[in-house]
């Protein structure tokens, strides 16, 4: 209903631009707050429930033909995640599950990013979404100025040049991916966004000697498999489809 109430162009597009920078800010404050908790890796690995979030939510609220090969691996790829899940829960408990509303989150702003990526300059995208942020998080360090996660100056002076960096690597990070929204299907982009499980193991391995235990080492290499069948299915439901269109005769 938020993608598709009619509204002047313009409207339309400041409106998703709010709900993105909204989501923005909700799934970061998650991922922060989880690695508090969790290993590098495994949370990421437990967020990467996403791309069957999205897949279910765009049969739901879309309409589209997701079939049963494809609603199957949604299922072992949710369990592979529960894989890497139970062993931090058992751990850490409820903080454990906080990655997976991060993949809720993030599926939602991934839907959001999607309805508006060929509308609007991925720059000017960035800055009014900037724009917008900082009065919302101005004012949640003012309403909350006793709560841990708002309480600036527990930040050490050595961490400051590390928040740059973050924000610089975030900023080039989120133009990419919306320039990349913008010209290629995500079925297309999809097999990058797994790189980032790798990834993370070994930065989480070579800056903080982390390593995922045996069964969530199990949990990360099933929900990659799955994950990667989705996208192969896809692709080939794309190509059999184009082949019917092209057989077809011209009117």
């Amino acid at each position: 209903w938020l993608l598709k109430y009619p509204m002047p162009k313009g409207a339309r597009l400041v409106r998703l631009t709010a709900i993105r920078t909204l989501l923005h800010i909700a799934g970061i404050t998650l991922m922060f707050s989880s690695l508090q908790y969790l290993e590098l890796a495994d949370a990421i690995a437990i967020a990467f429930v996403m791309p069957f979030i999205m897949l279910l939510l765009g049969k739901v609220y879309l309409n589209e033909d997701v079939g049963p090969h494809r609603l199957s691996a949604c299922a072992v790829g949710f369990i592979g995640t529960m894989l890497v899940v139970q062993p931090n829960f058992v751990e850490v408990g409820l903080p454990a599950l906080l990655p997976l509303g991060v993949a809720v989150v993030f599926s939602l702003f991934m839907l959001v990013t999607r309805a508006i990526a060929k509308d609007v300059d991925p720059i000017g995208l960035q800055a009014l979404s900037g724009a917008m942020a900082v009065p919302l998080v101005g004012a949640a360090l003012l309403m909350l100025p006793n709560t841990s996660m708002f309480v600036v100056d527990q930040i050490p002076n050595s961490a400051w040049w590390l928040l740059a960096v973050l924000g610089g690597l975030g900023t080039i990070a989120h133009l990419l991916m919306t320039w990349s929204l913008r010209y290629a299907p995500s079925a297309t982009l999809a097999p990058m966004q797994y790189l980032e499980i790798p990834f993370a193991t070994l930065l989480g391995f070579a800056i903080f000697h982390d390593l995922p235990n045996s069964l969530a080492t199990l949990g990360i290499v099933i929900t990659m498999a799955a994950g990667l069948y989705v996208i192969l299915r896809e692709r080939a439901t794309a190509r059999a489809s184009a082949a019917i269109i092209a057989r077809q005769p011209a009117e």
